[in-house]
């Protein structure tokens, strides 16, 4: 640095000239006032660099819940019904009851064919005993072997309430004493109604 009155270089942080003792003002002020500025400027630039930082954590936390809810909705809220799979009819089951008293037991084997075939299919066991064969070894057996299939969609249906979150017991063990007794018709009224809360589960 050199001295504003006579020119001589002096100490750049020296407050007065060795040569003519002119006061040098602003020297070590300057020297403060540079430092204090690139301090500032380095405190900025880390700050926006971090409020960058979380703004674009902040931004792709907000992709992705907006893309979580898009999927859902997309999906028609297939969440909430992706532990019930298969296919099932939502059947009146008043009406099931009246056509099997009026066609004499006849609507009955229509009706244990198609309650094999969804609750086989809502329980995740479509390799089970199809439903004409059930019927065909049920009359060969003169129905002993329905009291087995009784068994079998007992355990099968307690299947489906769990998926559906509905309390379920031993309803293998229920069905086999309904059927021994002589009230199978309460089995297909018991089947049928938790195939329905299935159909209207996924629909």
């Amino acid at each position: 640095m050199f001295c504003p009155n006579c020119g001589a270089e002096v100490d750049d942080n020296a407050r007065f000239c060795n040569n003519c003792g002119t006061e040098i003002t602003g020297s070590t002020e300057t020297t403060e006032t540079t430092e204090s500025v690139d301090s500032s400027a380095e405190s900025t630039a880390s700050t926006e660099s971090t409020e960058s930082t979380e703004s674009t954590e902040s931004r792709a936390e907000d992709v992705q819940k907006v893309e979580t809810y898009t999927d859902y909705s997309s999906n028609g809220g297939s969440a909430v019904n992706d532990s019930i799979r298969g296919f099932a009819t939502n059947r009146n089951i008043v009406l099931c009851i009246i056509f099997t008293i009026i066609t004499c037991g006849i609507y009955s084997l229509y009706w244990m064919y198609v309650l094999n075939e969804e609750i086989n299919s809502l329980s995740g066991e479509e390799n089970a005993t199809n439903g004409g064969l059930v019927i065909l070894f049920s009359i060969i057996t003169c129905g002993i072997y329905s009291l087995y299939w009784y068994y079998k969609m007992g355990e099968r249906t307690d299947t489906i309430k769990e998926k559906l979150h509905m309390s379920s017991g031993s309803s293998n063990i229920l069905f086999l004493v309904l059927g021994i007794i002589g009230f199978g018709i309460v089995n297909y009224i018991i089947m049928q109604d938790v195939v329905n809360k299935a159909a209207d589960k996924m629909a």
